[in-house]
């Protein structure tokens, strides 16, 4: 199937697809952040993104409720 340029898509189909960027993007930084004090190797960035771990769990948890939103709707729509 070739793919369509975004803006020949229906607009159900471009929300659909900007929520699954949106969930990608927001739990990869959500890993990043939490994954960063173990691998920088300055201890100035170690101690920020240590105090930072609250955010990227926030991050990666609203990551996976948009990815599990867009699971849900690409499910619902295989029903039918």
């Amino acid at each position: 199937m070739p793919a369509m340029p975004l803006s020949s898509q229906s607009p159900q189909r471009k929300q659909d697809s900007e929520l699954l960027l949106k969930g990608a993007v927001c739990a990869l930084i959500g890993v990043i952040v939490l994954l960063a004090p173990y691998v920088a190797r300055s201890p100035d960035v170690r101690e920020i993104m240590g105090q930072a771990y609250l955010a990227g769990w926030f991050a990666l948890v609203l990551g996976c409720a948009f990815l599990a939103r867009y699971g849900l709707i690409r499910w619902r729509g295989r029903r039918r």
